[in-house]
């Protein structure tokens, strides 16, 4: 293979997983202000599988203008290879972790992808670059919701719905550093062990018992998981307490209010953050935060990973080796 090319996994048509093909492509290079890394893993997110079905889930007029073929994957660790014009925060021999270019495209499904300088923070010691490329999407996700959207007001006790996926697990510990005393976290019976592992103090089972029929007076209930049944989780929080949805879900807002309930559903969305990313490495440097991996797989067999992805399920994250 050329030194001007890279192994990478495209999408050439929008649809299953089965259009993501392992090819060699022209190796790309970086601009002003971006640097080129050399891939080691990357993260695979709902995102990636929201772009390969054509942004289907989305309402036309939101839908991207993205036209295959294209390199999906935003979540990447690896090491800096070469540094474009005015970069002088990196430096070739680099190790960096980051989410790249979101909610933009970017191309982590790569040997070599590049990004903005300032979407990088160095890679946690701690961590190998496997599970390195496991945090950026769904650990700025719970970190900029838990400081920057709630700005750390949690309250004395916090309910985490969906607390064993990739956001869910993360929300559950920050929480925890923001100041929450108790922390409950609802899933299925599989996740129990992992969860109380990572630290929470309550463990609710919903396939056994719903979380409205164990849990009451929380502060603060943050959603994972939305959906249009999402208001049968009012009677959990007390009155005065507040719902944070991290995705969309219908709370019955007159119900609400009626019980005294806040709904924080400003939209937001995660976006790129070398600096946020670097505050979040030092906590997970310190043990304070901890990522959990799902399952690991071949670069040239990502649509295998996007299989996995869409039975769900997950607990923590699905990770692509690009070394492999």
């Amino acid at each position: 293979m050329s030194t001007a090319t890279m192994r990478a996994v495209r999408l050439h048509a929008f649809g299953g997983p089965e259009q993501l093909v392992y090819e060699e492509v022209a190796r790309p290079e970086p601009g002003p202000g971006e640097v080129l890394v050399r891939v080691h893993a990357a993260g695979v997110n709902p995102p990636d599988r929201y772009a390969r079905r054509g942004f289907q889930d989305f309402p036309v007029e939101l839908r991207p203008n993205w036209t295959p073929p294209l390199i999906l994957g935003s979540d990447i660790s690896g090491v800096v290879t070469a540094l474009g014009p005015g970069v002088t925060e990196w430096q070739p021999g680099d190790e960096v972790f980051g989410l790249v270019n979101f909610p933009g495209r970017a191309s982590g499904y790569a040997e070599y992808a590049v990004s903005p300088a300032a979407h990088l923070a160095r890679k946690p010691a701690a961590l190998g670059h496997t599970e390195a490329a496991a945090v950026p999407m769904s650990g700025l996700t719970a970190y900029q919701y838990v400081f920057t959207h709630l700005r750390g007001r949690t309250g004395s006790t916090v309910l985490v719905n969906g607390a064993a996926g990739g956001v869910g697990h993360f929300a559950a510990q920050l929480v925890r550093v923001a100041g929450a005393k108790e922390v409950i976290a609802v899933a299925s019976g599989r996740h129990e062990e992992f969860l109380l592992g990572l630290g929470v103090d309550r463990f609710v089972d919903y396939t056994r018992t719903p979380a409205e029929k164990a849990v009451r007076d929380v502060d603060l209930l943050i959603d994972t998981v939305g959906g249009p049944n999402a208001h049968r989780l009012l009677p959990t929080v007390r009155r005065g307490g507040r719902i944070a949805p991290v995705f969309l879900g219908d709370y019955h807002r007159e119900r609400a209010a009626e019980l005294g309930i806040t709904l924080n559903e400003t939209m937001w969305q995660v976006r790129s953050s070398g600096s946020d990313l670097a505050a979040l490495a030092v906590l997970l440097d310190a043990g304070q935060v901890s990522v959990r991996i799902d399952s690991v797989f071949a670069l040239r067999d990502a649509a295998a990973a996007h299989t996995r992805a869409e039975r769900g399920h997950l607990q923590g994250k699905i990770v692509l080796n690009v070394e492999g």
